[in-house]
């Protein structure tokens, strides 16, 4: 029997490993004391539950008594779910990048006993073959040189240590940034958009929701419609492709063509949650059914099969299900016509690209890359009957499985993304559920101290506090606020400012580590305005100073602002194609629309202005209403480039007003 101390955990990706024979050893110090003990290196394996070539490796090679039995002679085995603890994740992937090898999961690293990197890589295949090394091959290698040439372990671990503090410790090189600069920088980026099928770049294509957000607020103040145009595109081809899910909603995490056609499989919360904001982003300009349409069925399927007991959401779905990736969506075109009615067969194939042959290995994924315009009502209607129909069948078949841990900064993304498609929408429904996650999260993650924790699960609470969880919920708490006026919600957000302060913050360099100051020390602090998959920590941060700054003029938080701005400044500069989080909240910070609204939510007049601020794509903006002696009811004021406007009571002026504030007139 395995010393397999994965049992005792409750991430469901470390509990797929715990019958492996490996002795696999959660991420702790008692894994670095033994690894000194033995005098052996450490294999550190990182990966996430919903990761298809994560249960490849651990299919081929944990799960080999043969192999295991050389991995636990030779090494410490240590395995982290990269969700769980992205701050461990970020270090070793870091360092990865240092060595000049691709990103990606799962992770395979290396390391001294005292936690330090020397060599590593992703996925091994069992044995080598047609010229990549076979993990039976890395381990005996690996072990051979640590223990016979300690020398070029300690050059690889020394320069590894030294790029990697060089990239967390920059210090503000006195470069500075001004808006003007934004509009440069999205020419150069919408010159990396694929011109036919949307998306940054070619094959894998990942939706990029911060970058696509970033071209979206150049071409709202700047007007080029190339640059609107390339973010529409983007978004049609992501709604009508393979990457999403026809049938149940929600959207997939990338695809590994360059059409958006052949997704991998699995979905996760954060992609979601961004593109529920994004969608309804750019909806407030078009007003594209589609966009409406795959808003509405994406927080479906979150409601029905990502929301655990007491309303917090869970983290992924699988892409694997019977050990098959991608299973559980694809389909034949015989099972297609066992189904439908033969009126509406053909129609049904030929707007979703089903043939005999199919378009991915043998079977059919669903897409309307060749049919993308909406077709008349009565063939969408015989459509919408169609995959009820096929979603009825599908939902009898083995699902994949679910990571049913809750995230805090995932669940903040998502929580805002609800609030304000609520708004947008008139949907009581999303904002309540939006409230009803927030609630989960403050009674379940929230310290006695006020801090939050980053992951729960089954009454479990995984008590590591990150940056990007405050980050994510104070974003959260401030999209309530303008959705609800509860001014509960805008104090709950400063008070986790307070949080980040005094657990986060750099007083030498400006901006904030990615962990608690109070944490259990790992090899160096991370701290970086690089988007991941998610928008990076400081860059949600700088936006949230802006926005509380305009909400309530308070200049501790404009102070804030600069010092976030000079801290990363230089890396914007430098190469601005990883921080375009930190430049959209830059835009909100120096192109700002406070709207304040005199009145009460209940009073028509108060109702009317509300619904059109909501039809208007403002994302540099923020909204107060209240009642106020100073103006009469049903009244607004736009403020905007340091000056503020009459109070409006004409619906067109006011819409005008927005318009012009937009554009920095």
């Amino acid at each position: 029997m395995s010393d397999n101390r994965l049992r005792f955990e409750a991430s469901p990706y470390l509990l797929q490993h715990a019958d492996n024979p490996v002795h696999w050893h959660p991420w702790g110090q008692a894994a670095l004391d033994e690894a000194k003990k033995r005098d052996v290196p450490i294999l550190l394996s990182i990966g996430y539950a919903a990761c298809h070539w994560c249960h490849v490796m651990a299919h081929e090679s944990f799960e080999n008594e043969a192999v295991a039995a050389r991995m636990n002679e030779l090494f410490v085995n240590i395995k982290v779910d990269r969700e769980e603890r992205p701050d461990i994740d970020n270090i070793y992937m870091q360092a990865l990048s240092v060595m000049g090898q691709p990103g990606g999961w799962p992770l395979t690293m290396f390391l001294t006993p005292d936690g330090e990197p020397f060599w590593g890589g992703t996925y091994f295949p069992p044995s080598s073959t047609q010229g990549r090394t076979g993990f039976s091959d890395v381990l005996e290698r690996v072990s051979g040189i640590y223990n016979a040439n300690r020398d070029a372990v300690d050059k690889n671990r020394s320069s590894l240590l030294m790029h990697l503090n060089a990239i967390n410790n920059a210090r503000h090189d006195g470069s500075t940034l001004d808006s003007g600069l934004l509009d440069q920088m999205a020419d150069k980026l919408v010159n990396h958009v694929d011109p036919d099928h949307g998306g940054v770049g070619g094959a894998p294509k990942f939706p990029q929701p911060t970058a696509q957000e970033f071209l979206w607020r150049s071409f709202l103040r700047a007007g080029k419609d190339n640059v609107g145009d390339a973010v529409i595109r983007t978004l049609d081809h992501m709604a009508q492709g393979g990457i999403y899910d026809h049938l149940g909603g929600g959207f997939a995490r990338y695809t590994v063509d360059e059409a958006w056609l052949v997704p991998h499989f699995e979905k996760m919360l954060y992609d979601n949650g961004q593109l529920i904001d994004l969608y309804t982003m750019v909806w407030q300009n078009t007003a594209s059914p589609l966009y409406a349409t795959r808003i509405a069925e994406t927080i479906d399927w979150i409601a029905r099969e990502m929301t655990v007991e007491g309303g917090g959401f869970a983290s992924s779905l699988n892409a694997d299900s019977e050990g098959v990736e991608g299973k559980f969506y694809v389909w034949k075109q015989e099972d297609i016509a066992r189904l439908l009615p033969p009126e509406d067969l053909d129609l049904f194939c030929e707007t979703y690209g089903v043939t005999k042959q199919g378009n991915w290995e043998n079977t059919n994924i669903l897409n309307r890359l060749a049919a993308m315009d909406m077709l008349t009502d009565d063939e969408e209607s015989r459509l919408a009957n169609a995959r009820a129909l096929l979603f009825r069948e599908r939902e009898e078949r083995i699902r994949p499985t679910c990571d049913d841990k809750v995230l805090t900064d995932w669940n903040g993304l998502t929580i805002a993304a609800l609030a304000r498609a609520s708004s947008v929408f008139g949907r009581d429904d999303w904002l309540q559920m939006a409230k009803t996650a927030y609630a989960f999260i403050l009674n379940t993650l929230q310290a006695d101290d006020g801090r939050l924790y980053h992951a729960a699960r089954l009454g479990r609470v995984q008590k590591t506090s990150l940056l990007d969880d405050h980050a994510q919920m104070i974003r959260a708490s401030l999209a309530l606020y303008e959705a609800t006026s509860d001014v509960d919600y805008l104090n709950r957000a400063i008070q986790w400012c307070d949080t980040v302060e005094r657990l986060f913050l750099d007083e030498t360099a400006g901006g904030y580590f990615t962990t608690s100051s109070d944490a259990d020390p790992l090899i160096l602090r991370p701290k970086s305005a690089h988007d991941s998959a998610q928008p990076s920590a400081n860059g949600t941060m700088l936006d949230s100073f802006a926005r509380l700054f305009m909400l309530t003029g308070d200049s501790l938080w404009d102070e804030r602002a600069k010092s976030l701005t000079t801290a990363f400044a230089g890396a914007a500069v430098k190469n601005f194609f990883p921080l375009t989080s930190f430049l959209n909240g830059y835009d909100t910070y120096t192109n700002g629309i406070e709207v304040r609204l005199n009145g009460d939510r209940a009073e028509p007049g108060t109702q009317e202005l509300i619904a059109v601020y909501n039809r208007l794509s403002l994302p540099s903006s923020v909204l107060s209403v209240k009642n106020s002696d100073d103006c009469k009811t049903g009244t607004a004021i736009v403020c905007a480039q340091q000056r503020c406007s009459a109070p409006i009571d004409d619906l067109n002026i006011f819409k005008n007003s927005l318009l012009q504030a937009q554009k920095g007139a």
